[in-house]
């Protein structure tokens, strides 16, 4: 399945099995099916669908907005819930989904900005983690970091993300030490009040052509900035998602989500 360019392998899974190992073979593009994760759609005893993520690598996501949306899609079509709004159990708790039309529409659920939510680690004692500076390759970075229910930190650019070195400098803050679990590190630029133009470096997975919880971290701390108003459109290589926001609590994320194709695994 595809959201906005970001695609994922999905398995009902019926039976416990090596998932980090199965990932990381199916996600590969060359010798697998190629993937910019791996999703399991499992039962759930509290919701109407429960879910998992994997990263291409092996390593557990705790949070996918765009694997949400491609789960509920799959969900609906397939019949297995009867109705356009459904709940859906998560590693992070249950997130409400609306089926929209094409839309899907998923509650990613409150931002989260303490450094041990994040977690981050730092020395300063602060509530919210934003324009932090770092020095990378001889470049500054000012990064806003908060949580998704995964790791993020964005940075804003003056200068166009088409231009910057994504590829050099995206698993170095990855990476960085201050982030103990890594981190998504997206760059954006601020065109209008309602459009934010961005690149993705995924934890986990490199530079994909979407995030949904990476296009949620954006229009926050745009937001915070007062750099956005409550519904921004943030523009990635894959497509456009929509994301609203009144400043306070759950953050909406909408956006297309489709079946590309279906089919077996050897083993």
């Amino acid at each position: 399945m595809q959201a906005t360019g970001n695609d994922f392998i999905l398995i009902e899974a019926t039976e416990e099995r090596d998932w980090s190992l199965l990932a990381k073979a199916m996600c590969e593009r060359h010798t697998g099916v190629g993937a910019d994760g791996l999703i399991l759609l499992i039962p759930s005893k509290v919701a109407d669908l429960g879910i998992r993520f994997f990263n291409p690598d092996g390593s557990v996501a705790e949070a996918c907005g765009n694997g949400l949306r491609c789960l509920a899609r799959y969900g609906i079509d397939r019949g297995l819930v009867n109705a356009e709004e459904l709940a859906v159990e998560t590693p992070r708790g249950i997130r409400r989904v609306r089926a929209l039309r094409e839309i899907i529409q998923v509650d990613m659920g409150a931002p989260q900005f303490k450094a041990d939510e994040i977690p981050m680690l730092i020395r300063e004692k602060v509530d919210i983690i934003f324009d932090h500076p770092i020095t990378i390759g001889g470049e500054k970075l000012l990064l806003n970091c908060l949580s998704m229910g995964n790791p993020h930190a964005v940075c804003f650019l003056e200068e166009p993300v088409a231009n910057f070195a994504l590829f050099e400098i995206g698993p170095k803050v990855e990476r960085h030490p201050m982030f103990p679990n890594r981190v998504n590190f997206e760059v954006a630029n601020v065109l209008a009040r309602n459009k934010v133009v961005a690149r993705v470096w995924e934890r986990g997975a490199g530079e994909t052509l979407s995030c949904g919880s990476g296009a949620c971290a954006i229009a926050v701390a745009a937001r915070l900035h007062d750099r956005v108003d409550s519904h921004v459109d943030i523009i990635l290589l894959g497509g456009t998602l929509t994301v609203d926001w009144d400043g306070v609590g759950e953050v909406m994320l909408s956006g297309p989500a489709e079946l590309v194709f279906s089919g077996e695994w050897p083993d």
